[in-house]
């Protein structure tokens, strides 16, 4: 009867994690809009800081109010939590710095090359094996790149080294989960994540800060808090859904990049960018269905969760 029961439940909870990958690409979406508006007036460190220390507020309320303390335990690997963080604060800055020199959309599909950039340093770090599929889809999302940044014309050379650092950054995020994740609480990673990403982002405050002005309050509190909530969305996706459908579902934040740029800043992307960005996600499609291929061969494991 509990196995039924279990069965019974098992597509109820697919279907809530997909609404929370939907609503988490939504909240990191919403949270790079802010951060873009407000890099017109401030450095993308003091954003991140703001970001970061904000993002502090749920999880020590649930530490020291509904006495979650576990989330503060590190279980094996205090090491990597902290490079994890490290990494993290470096890729959330690079990220919003992309955002800040290029439209919505061109950005959102650069940062997509994060995907293409796995599994080359999972043979550089992790000694993995790829096969001719995924450097076949590596080499066509590249190739996709050079489409959309649109080299014969005019090309804004530093936001796409900018954007495509961050891919990279990312990438190296998502190789590093794959090593905690078996270790660590997700919500023990996102706390360090954001504690130790206050602290670094505040060092550079004393020569970056230019202070806050009434009307900018609430974009500072709604980047912070829209960023807890993606990543929390983000944990109870991963745990209900798996790692290939939240991958599919990440692809609708072009879908907001793209309405946020228009409605806010009249940006609407020209044909060669929607070209380019067919290639990338074509590319990325591939490499998922592939992945997922070979995990099914390879028999179930527990999705990674950031």
């Amino acid at each position: 009867m509990a196995d039924a029961t279990t069965q019974e439940k098992e597509p109820e909870r697919i279907v809530l994690g997909m609404w929370a990958a939907v609503g988490a690409i939504l909240m990191f979406s919403i949270m790079n809009v802010f951060a873009k508006y407000l890099s017109t007036n401030h450095s993308v460190l003091e954003i991140a800081f703001y970001r970061n220390l904000i993002a502090c507020v749920p999880f020590l309320t649930a530490i020291f109010i509904f006495g979650r303390r576990e989330i503060l335990i590190i279980q094996s690997k205090p090491r990597w939590v902290a490079v994890r963080a490290v990494i993290g604060t470096a890729t959330l800055t690079t990220t919003f710095a992309a955002y800040a020199l290029m439209p919505m959309a061109e950005t959102t599909v650069l940062l997509f090359t994060a995907s293409l950039f796995i599994p080359v340093l999972g043979v550089a770090i992790l000694k993995e094996r790829v096969g001719p599929y995924r450097w076949t889809a590596v080499l066509a999302g590249f190739v996709g790149v050079s489409i959309m940044v649109n080299p014969t014309g005019e090309t804004n050379t530093l936001g796409v080294i900018v954007a495509l650092c961050a891919a990279l950054l990312q990438a190296l995020m998502s190789i590093l989960l794959r090593h905690l994740g078996g270790h660590e609480r997700p919500e023990t990673i996102t706390f360090y994540f954001f504690v130790i990403g206050t602290f670094i982002t505040g060092l550079a405050l004393p020569f970056v800060a230019t202070g806050l002005t009434l009307a900018e309050i609430p974009l500072i509190v709604g980047i912070g808090l829209s960023g807890a909530a993606a990543q929390w969305l983000y944990s109870v996706a991963m745990k209900h859904t798996p790692a290939a459908v939240v991958a599919i579902v990440s692809y609708s934040s072009i879908i907001w990049a793209i309405l946020f740029g228009w409605l806010i800043w009249n940006d609407w992307p020209m044909p060669i960018v929607f070209a380019g960005a067919a290639v990338v996600i074509a590319s990325n499609l591939l490499i998922v269905w592939r992945e997922n291929r070979l995990k099914r061969s390879a028999g179930p494991k527990i999705p990674q969760v950031p």
